[in-house]
């Protein structure tokens, strides 16, 4: 018989409201916009809102509306070349103080906002995106890499009670390590040949070091094949740290690939935070841990003269002055955010501030332990160190430069051994605790990187393309519209019916869950359309049959949806395990269009065999005496 119970028109009816409410967002359109957002030491308050009113005023731009947002200043616009005319206009005004970032803002209503019904994140080629182009510093990815070199001349002696004078790096790139005697020389290269010039992986056989005896010194230098890895692996390393931080940000199929020697390309689509990403991105923030040493740094700032081993940092909180404190710190770190493992930020237990709990690798757990266990009470800093891009005009040009910050912001004592997991606090807010525990657990970049270029995928572009994908979409809808109704009659406006259904889940699927929108998945979602259509033809074939074998018109329509959803189940599957396969194995595009395929897949099998049953049910369950249905 053809029935449906009522719970399952209660399901329908569930899935219409869920379906219908997550997908509301996305009529919503976003408002092109300007994100101001303080750098350090930079505050947003009404006075800078007032002053960015000023001038966008006195260039002419109208701006719809300028508020304060969570601690950043939004300016909403009426159009793109408003948006690039007001960021024109604040970014020389405003300076270094601030970043100045290109944005969408929502416009999707509270009440819809709090139940996390959120508009469908659209891919670049659609909405627009960000396209950053970075060129990376390999001299100094050689520079880091020497440094650490050193350092691993000095313990190697140390560990083998060789005694040494000094080892230190020179500008021309080479490791120079003063001994007292020849004899000291000889073994201490014998050392560095054993333990550190192997080759590594891939170049077996190959010295990685040289060292030389020349008098009471040694001088290492690395080879030209150690050289040429080291430059290809920076380039590799930083694409890979930059996925992980991309990753952690959130952003839905990015685009990260090298370009040429020494550049990276990051293509960031739909970013609501466009300042954060940059800040994230470029950054090359890290921690140094550094014994802190006795002595008069003041004394050592006014004379210039630094005793040995140690080198003067400044606090980050000020002095009764008003000028930052000066501190002396050794020379030699104990260990580095190279050696970190992971990094949570939350709040320290004891004074309540912002705090980053570390964990360090065995190598730097080690260092930590054996440094602790011989210095319980004396103090230990921690250096913060970030490299900020700046570009200033000279001559009417461009220069690009970088600011190296270094910050002491925390000096304690120690009061107990431990080794590879503690907590670093004197953090100045939650948000800088965050993104530090973010730039340290997604690693950190083997040598700087420097923004050369920042353009932004013109929405016009991205609404073109909308434009012309739902235009596909909807021409698709309307010829099946037309052939179903010709050929089905009745049962062709249930499909059609189905079709509406399943359109409007697949978007608040998408929605819901964070899936991006790509100019392939406009195509995946076609389709879906013309394989749910499959659906309902065998479903519909499979009645017609059934009432040419001369049974009565509801024991078909119920006979023919039995039969026919084995195959359609069959089918989909098959479909479905495709759509996965291209989601695991492929990359941007091809994973946008297989998003697109399996969620449209997955509500069309619903609609075609339930949901539609439920409609035919619903205008032909009901009649006694039926002796014929339009099909």
């Amino acid at each position: 018989m053809l029935t449906y119970a009522r719970w399952q028109y209660a399901i329908i009816l569930i899935v219409l409201l869920f379906s219908g409410l997550y997908a509301l967002p996305n009529v919503f359109p976003q408002d092109p916009s300007v994100q101001v957002t303080a750098n350090r030491g930079s505050v947003v308050d009404e006075g800078l809102r007032s002053r960015i009113q000023s001038e966008l005023q006195a260039a002419g731009v109208t701006a719809k509306s300028v508020d304060i947002d969570d601690g950043d200043l939004l300016v909403r616009l009426p159009n793109a070349d408003m948006q690039v005319k007001a960021a024109d206009t604040l970014r020389p005004e405003l300076g270094n103080d601030y970043v100045v970032a290109l944005n969408l803002a929502s416009t999707v209503p509270d009440w819809l906002d709090s139940l996390g019904a959120k508009p469908m994140l659209l891919g670049l080629d659609l909405q627009g995106g960000v396209h950053f182009t970075m060129q990376v510093d390999q001299a100094a990815a050689l520079e880091k890499r020497l440094d650490a070199t050193a350092e691993d001349i000095r313990v190697l002696l140390r560990e083998n009670r060789v005694r040494y004078q000094s080892v230190e790096r020179r500008p021309d790139g080479t490791i120079v390590a003063t001994l007292p005697a020849p004899a000291d020389v000889e073994r201490a290269r014998e050392l560095v040949v054993q333990n550190l010039a192997q080759g590594s992986a891939g170049m077996a056989g190959q010295a990685t070091l040289t060292a030389e005896p020349q008098g009471n010194t040694l001088v290492v230098r690395m080879s030209e094949a150690e050289l040429n890895r080291l430059t290809a692996d920076a380039i590799e390393q930083n694409v890979g740290t930059l996925r992980n931080r991309v990753n952690a940000l959130g952003v839905a199929e990015p685009i990260i690939q090298r370009q040429g020697d020494d550049r990276i390309v990051v293509q960031l689509p739909g970013v609501q935070d466009t300042a954060q990403a940059k800040r994230i991105i470029g950054a090359t923030a890290t921690l140094e841990y550094r014994a802190a040493l006795e002595g008069n740094a003041y004394d050592a700032v006014s004379t210039g003269i630094v005793p040995p081993g140690a080198r003067v940092y400044y606090r980050r909180d000020l002095g009764p002055d008003g000028k930052p404190i000066p501190v002396l710190l050794s020379r030699r770190v104990i260990t580095t955010g190279d050696q970190l493992v992971g990094a949570t930020s939350g709040l320290d237990p004891q004074s309540g501030t912002p705090s980053v709990s570390v964990r360090l690798n065995a190598a730097g757990g080690q260092r930590m332990f054996d440094f602790t266990s011989e210095n319980v009470g004396k103090p230990m800093a921690v250096v913060f160190i970030e490299r900020i891009p700046e570009v200033r005009m000279v001559d009417g040009e461009e220069v690009r430069t970088t600011r190296v910050n270094e910050e002491v912001i925390s000096v304690a004592n120690i009061n107990g051994v431990f080794g590879r997991d503690f907590q670093t606090t004197g953090l100045d807010s939650m948000q800088e605790a965050a993104d530090l525990a973010l730039l340290l657990r997604s690693g950190s970049l083997a040598a700087p990187m420097d923004f050369i270029e920042e353009r932004v995928v013109g929405p016009s572009l991205g609404a073109e393309n909308v434009e012309r994908g739902l235009k596909a979409v909807l021409y698709s809808f309307v010829f099946t519209l037309i052939f179903f109704l010709f050929y089905y009659r009745m049962f062709g406006l249930i499909t059609c019916m189905a079709l509406l259904v399943n359109l409007l889940m697949v978007v608040a699927v998408m929605s819901l869950a964070g899936f991006t929108l790509t100019l392939p998945g406009l195509a995946g979602i076609a389709l879906t359309v013309g394989l749910s259509v499959d659906a309902n033809v065998l479903i519909n074939e499979r009645i017609r049959e059934e009432l040419r074998a001369g049974l009565p018109p509801k024991a078909a329509i119920a006979t023919g949806y039995e039969k026919a959803s084995g195959s359609i189940f069959d089918a989909n599957i098959t479909a479905i395990l495709a759509g996965v396969a291209l989601f695991a194995f492929g990359t941007g595009p091809v994973k946008g269009f297989a998003v697109a395929l399996v969620v449209g897949i997955l509500t069309s099998m619903y609609t075609a065999v339930s949901a539609s049953r439920g409609i035919a049910t619903l205008i032909y369950g009901g009649r006694r005496k039926l002796k014929s249905i339009a099909i």
